[in-house]
């Protein structure tokens, strides 16, 4: 049988292309379609057939039909079996005041899944009344731990309505009253927006990016943020106004702010303009003369002695500046380039001013920086108009 099978195979494929030939005749131009069209077609009657004719194939078959489901059944049943459930999760990520509740919930609704069906989803789902929750990462290491990562969205600043203050983070996101504290800086809003809502008007994006790109030695001395003559300003707990202009470049001007913190030459500053961040200028109120340190101007060696008031951020500056060479910026080539491109060119200053973090040669004038509001250093100064 399975040689008259094999014998027919060759007629079973080529006598419907020659009767077609023959109904259509040789080299016509509707017969190569056709002849295409009908050997696809019976590609799989001729794999079936072969099947038929060898034994052995015929029991492969037949033996993998029978074989899988119990295959899949027998995957289903390891998979929420005993044999690799969830018994120690490691979790990492997590701070704040609500990091005890975090863990709870989160090893809770890892324990209720094994390291071959980890459920994402129910682990979001675990964590939603935790808006600091910005995103879970779960890895499992077979056959019983789970790492957990939690990627958290902390509050950068307390908005302000109407003498209402709630949380919010960076990236816009109403964390709620919770997580207030009284370090957070104040930033004046026109609307009450709900816990869990995303601020979306860019006078409200901005200073929120600006703030979640501060080093957290700075972050911690900034009081107040809001939008005055001279672009964003930063108000901090000593008084001391900076001027940022926009939220470009955020991280290079925090840098050049740091660094202008901790030359002994800009102790008594009123302001310190960073709106271009490789020149920084220091200004001072009027009739106060900059203390300008010996040496070079903008050099700060790492462990040199600074009359800054905050030790915290002398030692920021003297560590970010130590892995850097000579007076240039810290920051990268591509950002100190388009912060020279882009910066804005700071008004004539009446009062004494100082660049004790620009590194100038002799003669070259400083950048030009702007004049405290009326000459004075209160953190109030310069306050936005709405």
């Amino acid at each position: 049988m399975a040689r008259s099978i094999a014998v027919r195979l060759p007629r079973l494929l080529g006598a419907p292309a020659a009767r077609s030939r023959a109904r259509t005749g040789r080299g016509s131009a509707g017969a190569l379609p056709r002849r295409g069209l009908g050997a696809l077609a019976r590609v799989p009657r001729a794999a079936f057939a072969l099947i038929l004719a060898r034994r052995g194939t015929r029991i492969l078959v037949l033996a993998l039909l029978l074989a899988a489901p119990a295959l899949a059944g027998g995957w289903l049943l390891l998979r929420d079996s005993p044999l690799v459930s969830v018994e120690r999760v490691e979790l990492s990520g997590v701070n704040g005041p609500d990091a005890a509740a975090i863990d709870a919930a989160l090893s809770t609704a890892a324990r209720r899944m094994s390291t071959l069906d980890v459920n994402r989803g129910a682990l979001l789902a675990a964590v939603a009344p935790f808006r600091v929750v910005r995103a879970v990462q779960a890895t499992p290491s077979f056959p019983h731990a789970l790492r957990i990562r939690v990627l958290e969205q902390p509050p950068v600043a307390a908005l302000v309505v109407a003498g209402a203050r709630t949380a919010v983070a960076a990236d816009g996101v109403v964390l709620g009253t919770e997580l207030l504290t009284s370090s957070l800086p104040l930033l004046d809003g026109s609307y009450a927006p709900l816990p869990g809502e995303r601020l979306k008007s860019t006078a409200m994006l901005d200073p929120l990016a600006l703030l979640g790109a501060a080093p957290a030695a700075l972050a911690r001395q900034a009081a107040r943020v809001y939008t005055s003559g001279y672009g964003l300003t930063v108000a901090m707990r000593d008084g001391l106004l900076v001027y940022f202009g926009d939220a470009s470049l955020p991280h290079a001007k925090w840098l050049s702010l740091a660094r202008v913190l901790a030359d002994p030459s800009s102790a008594g500053a009123a302001y310190i303009d960073v709106r271009l961040p490789t020149r920084p200028a220091a200004g001072f109120p009027a009739g106060v003369a900059p203390p300008y340190a010996g040496g070079e101007a903008g050099v700060v060696l790492p462990g040199e002695p600074s009359s800054t008031p905050e030790g915290t951020i002398a030692a920021l500056a003297a560590g970010l500046t130590g892995s850097g060479s000579g007076t240039g910026s810290t920051t990268s080539g591509t950002e100190a380039t388009a912060g020279a491109a882009t910066g804005a060119t700071a008004p004539s200053a009446g009062a004494s001013e100082s660049s004790p973090a620009a590194a100038g040669a002799a003669g070259e004038p400083a950048a030009a920086a702007p004049t405290a509001p009326g000459g004075e250093t209160s953190a109030t100064a310069g306050q936005p108009g709405g």
